[in-house]
């Protein structure tokens, strides 16, 4: 196959979770999403929902086939299997809040043969009031989680925050979360789909029966050490002339910079990493490979570590979330 140094735009997949609502086709301008729309996967190589090439000389070939085929060309030295793309991205419409729910992490997940997921948020809209539900409050302990399991109060077991546009939270696999009634986010996480579901607000499914809980799997993938975290506001770097950088969230398994864009800026890829962009404002062209794809906001698009870097010249003031290995 040949070498990928071209920007990658990526056709989504759509997901009708009934906690879905109508806000990403509503703001980001999509066509073909359905009339409930949970979430988006911008960039996703999981089996559960793959992502293909929209356009250009790799139109139709889905992500996996070239992560498999490319190699660090496309992943990047760091990637930990140099075959698999190793994140998913997603866009979250919570119409209504998600069920209480755990991960695993790369220590406990054999425990229960899930897949490791860790992953963090960016609030993109919210409304007034939204709140996100990170971590256990003080003196919870697994006796008194159970009890308030049985008896539909375990919401009073959860550390809840209020919410901001432009805030983020990282939750490392392990914690007990759950995205709250109002909030619209942008998702970076482990490529994998193993959520166990603690709690689900006494809730019914379309056909009526309660969802599936899963309590022992639960049990057994919760990481009782970790503390509730605090909502993040990124942090401001540096400048780079008149445009400015923040930091957002680094991890074990990815990095996030949100990058504000008054002029050009040209962006190295040292071949350790592939760039994932997103775009939250303004109309933004990049350019690498001398290819060139504009992405308005709500917008993904994939650059290749092998690119030896890339330019993004905003139409407008804009704004883009990078995400690196």
């Amino acid at each position: 196959m040949n070498a990928i140094l071209t920007p990658l735009v990526f056709k989504p997949v759509y997901k009708d979770y009934i906690w879905g609502g109508s806000r990403i086709p509503e703001t980001f301008g999509r066509v073909g999403a359905p009339a409930v729309c949970a979430e988006s996967w911008e960039l996703s190589a999981h089996a559960d929902g793959e992502s293909v090439v929209a356009s250009g000389p790799f139109a139709h070939k889905r992500l996996a086939e070239l992560a498999s085929a490319c190699g660090p060309a496309l992943l990047g030295t760091r990637a930990p299997d140099p075959a698999r793309f190793p994140l998913l991205f997603k866009l979250i419409d919570a119409r209504d809040r998600l069920s209480v729910q755990v991960h695993p992490n790369n220590v406990n997940a054999a425990l229960t043969g899930g897949e490791p997921k860790t992953e963090m948020w960016v609030v993109l809209d919210r409304t007034p009031g939204a709140s996100l539900y990170a971590g256990l409050a003080e003196g919870v302990t697994p006796a008194s989680l159970r009890a308030s399991l049985s008896d539909g109060t375990a919401a009073s077991q959860l550390v809840r925050l209020a919410v901001e546009p432009g805030q983020a939270l990282f939750i490392p696999g392990g914690l007990v979360h759950a995205i709250g009634a109002g909030c619209l986010i942008y998702e970076v996480q482990q490529n994998s789909n193993t959520t166990y579901r603690l709690f689900d607000w006494g809730r019914t499914g379309t056909d009526g029966k309660p969802r599936p809980l899963h309590i022992e799997e639960s049990f057994k993938t919760i990481d009782w050490t970790l503390r509730p975290p605090q909502m993040i506001a990124p942090a401001a770097s540096g400048r780079d002339g008149a445009n400015r950088w923040s930091e957002v969230v680094s991890c074990d398994f990815f990095t996030m910079r949100k990058l504000d864009l008054l002029a050009s800026q040209h962006v190295p890829v040292d071949g350790t990493s592939f760039h994932a962009l997103f775009v939250t404002a303004g109309r933004v062209a990049v350019t690498a490979g001398g290819e060139s794809v504009t992405l308005t906001p709500g917008a993904s698009a994939l650059v290749p570590a092998g690119a030896t870097g890339y330019t993004l010249t905003p139409e407008t003031a804009g704004t883009a979330l990078i995400t690196t290995l």
